[in-house]
């Protein structure tokens, strides 16, 4: 959470763009609000199906943010 606030530096090149949400799980948004970031699996050499989801306009601020394990099948809120 801290990287995402400071906008980076992330680890893998995906981080920070835009997810689609095609799934449906998150309150439904325009295209652009939704950004994804990994969050590092130990033991793993590639991404692995962790991530974090964060939604609002201002990346380094968001609105709210969703903990996936599952590859976007589940999520939680994150509680800040």
């Amino acid at each position: 959470m801290e990287q995402i606030r400071e906008g980076g530096p992330f680890r893998y090149e995906k981080d920070g763009t835009v997810f689609g949400n095609r799934e449906r799980l998150l309150p439904i948004q325009k295209r652009g609000f939704y950004r994804e970031y990994t969050v590092p699996t130990p033991g793993l050499r590639h991404r692995g199906a962790k991530r974090i989801v964060c939604g609002g306009f201002t990346p380094q601020v968001p609105d709210a943010c969703y903990y996936t394990e599952d590859h976007y099948n589940s999520f939680k809120l994150i509680v800040q």
